[in-house]
């Protein structure tokens, strides 16, 4: 049996020895604000082992990890008529590009890049009654705890400054791929990556997609084990914008980052591992969280691959 107490010290020494290149995104006023040299680590097994290093237990923003949520709550609410509003190809462009969208009519290119994760805040803007409770609500159904919140500071600093995402909004519309105000759209999609968590938290979310198909607290699946595998399947090659097939190379495991320095990645029917580190590389992900979660799959020998 492996050591992995001893394991993740050892991961989290050697990329705290790296000098890493990178930098915390400054975009975002508060972001920009974070800890850059902050690095934790958690592995959770599907038989319900549990091993941490590092800040742990130290929440931060999720951001765009969020998009997974959404889109599973979307599936949840009307199943494949999701691809009717939003395609499943990796984008090869930043996630915040505008360039694709008027190409292909405003229809996004995969629901992970911010133009996909709007038309999904718009598809639960308009099947939710209480958009915001409800996320907040699934959110505390899989990690089993209510202690989980939104980040005010983050959504009112994000509000302040998403000048591309509202263009962005706007464009999508202009294609009549927006049902909903785009103003309305932003609110919740605003809100929506401003949740915090910590790396145990999300490591235990993402359970969902490593035990295809997670029980709510009523016994009842979350989602069906055929929509768990297209949404692994999306986080292959779409969850890391335009560095995925990188990530996949390094790697080897379905995932999602943000751009708040998270990284959450399944080997399904294994673990899921959630790992955090505020500078980012040139591409938006999180340089240190690359690093370690390449540096675990090599060891252990368990990617998908």
């Amino acid at each position: 049996m492996k050591d992995y107490n001893r394991l993740l010290d050892d991961i989290l020494n050697t990329v705290n020895s790296v000098k890493h290149p990178g930098s915390v995104a400054s975009y975002i006023p508060e972001l920009a604000k974070i800890d850059p040299d902050k690095f934790g680590i958690s592995l959770q097994f599907v038989n319900g082992e549990t091993y941490n290093a590092g800040d742990y237990n130290e929440r931060f923003s999720i951001q765009s990890i969020s998009k997974v949520f959404t889109l599973s709550m979307a599936i949840q609410s009307i199943g494949d008529k999701v691809w009717d509003r939003v395609d499943v190809e990796p984008s090869g462009d930043p996630f915040n590009s505008l360039v694709q969208l008027e190409h292909e009519e405003g229809i996004p290119r995969n629901p992970f890049i911010n133009s996909g994760a709007i038309v999904i805040c718009d598809i639960l803007l308009s099947e939710l009654d209480n958009p915001k409770e409800e996320y907040l609500k699934f959110i505390h159904e899989l990690n089993g705890s209510d202690k989980i919140k939104y980040n005010e500071l983050i959504y009112k600093s994000e509000k302040s400054k998403g000048y591309r995402n509202i263009a962005m909004a706007n464009f999508i519309k202009s294609f009549k791929n927006l049902d909903n105000d785009p103003e309305d759209v932003l609110d919740f999609y605003f809100y929506t990556c401003s949740i915090d968590m910590s790396c145990v938290e999300l490591a235990w979310c993402f359970q969902l997609f490593a035990q295809h198909g997670k029980q709510a607290a009523d016994g009842t699946l979350f989602l069906d084990p055929n929509q768990i595998k297209r949404i692994n399947a999306i986080m292959l090659t779409c969850g890391f914008y335009d560095e995925s097939g990188e990530f996949a190379f390094r790697v080897g495991l379905p995932g999602k980052s943000g751009v708040g320095g998270g990284i959450v990645a399944v080997h399904p029917g294994e673990y899921s591992i959630a790992v955090w580190s505020p500078k980012l590389n040139e591409k938006g992900n999180s340089a240190k969280g690359m690093h370690a979660l390449e540096l675990f799959t090599t060891h252990i020998e368990k990617s998908i691959f």
